[in-house]
């Protein structure tokens, strides 16, 4: 049986033993807007070891970093193409992707009443908004200037701030072809084999992308509740196991009868000498329930909350 892959970071630092780290999701998204470079620049300088992305391949085969199927959200794609506002990403080429502004949504939704924003910011309180987000970068943030980045322009960026990445390669309900191939290839020409997770919900993708290369590591995306998931991870030949912590696809507890962390599949991955990265959880004590249990990553929206949570366990 092979030994468990590990990740290091671009400048080959191993996991810290016993520590859990800070994954920034979609960057530090509650202090910038997700999946953009200053995203990931933000989850760097508030510690993170890691930062979660997602990506879409183009019409033309670029692969862009962007959650949604569509537009949107997260860009002014309706001013932009007014005809193809509800299309998908895989039918605009990059260089039309490029013409998008993906920075003044969020400004707009900072400028709401707490109870009108998006989810993930309803919890930001302007203390935080104050220290971690100074008026004069977001004022940068919604002069148009923030675009869609592609995969390797986030590869160059975590070579440049040391940071190890978990590529989401979103397939569902699109099937891309050849997804797999292209994540694969810009990892392997960028030289960050050993500092990338791949995850995926589906798990075909895990298996194709194993089947490329015996390197990179895949990780297990689930918003339901695995039986036995270390022999699951054993039959794809994955390494990490990807449950959900929130909300309605809570698999671990939080939201049980109890309230109560149920731990069997974490210690099950842990012992079979996986990793573990819980999503999404922005709650201080869940945060330190979690580092208790011996996580390998939390992945959250708020890294600055992060630190206290940890109580010194932090994997940076």
């Amino acid at each position: 049986m092979r030994p468990p892959r590990t990740l290091l970071s671009p400048s080959g630092r191993p996991l810290a033993a016993g520590r859990t780290l800070a994954v920034g999701h979609r960057g530090a998204r509650a202090f910038a807007p997700e999946n953009t470079l200053p995203a990931f620049e933000k989850a760097a300088a508030l510690g993170c070891a890691m930062v979660e992305l997602d990506v879409h391949p183009t019409r033309d085969g670029e692969l862009v970093v962007h959650h949604d199927d569509r537009l949107g959200r997260c860009t002014d794609v309706a001013a932009r193409y007014p005809a193809r506002a509800e299309a998908f990403i895989s039918e605009f080429d990059a260089a039309e992707l490029r013409t998008l502004d993906a920075g003044r949504w969020y400004a707009r939704e900072l400028a709401l009443p707490a109870a009108r924003r998006q989810p993930f910011l309803r919890t930001l309180d302007e203390a935080e908004l104050a220290r971690y987000l100074p008026a004069a970068e977001r004022q940068r943030l919604a002069a148009g200037a923030v675009r869609l980045p592609s995969l390797a322009e986030v590869l160059a960026l975590a070579r440049r701030c040391d940071l190890m990445l978990n590529i989401e390669i979103k397939a569902i309900p699109r099937l891309y072809e050849g997804v797999a191939a292209g994540v694969v290839a810009r990892v392997r020409a960028a030289g960050l084999a050993r500092s990338v997770l791949v995850s995926s919900f589906d798990h075909e993708q895990l298996l194709a992308v194993r089947a490329l290369d015996g390197e990179i590591a895949t990780g297990v995306l689930t918003s339901e509740r695995l039986a036995r998931p270390a022999d699951y991870l054993r039959l794809l030949d994955a390494d990490a196991y990807h449950p959900c912590c929130d909300g309605e696809a809570d698999s671990l507890g939080f939201g049980s009868v109890s309230g109560a962390l149920d731990t069997r599949g974490i210690d099950q991955v842990r012992d079979a000498g996986g990793m573990v990265f819980v999503w999404t959880c922005n709650d201080e004590a869940q945060m330190a329930t979690l580092c208790r249990a011996g996580v390998t990553g939390i992945i959250t929206d708020y890294p600055n909350r992060f630190p206290s949570a940890a109580g010194g366990r932090v994997g940076r």
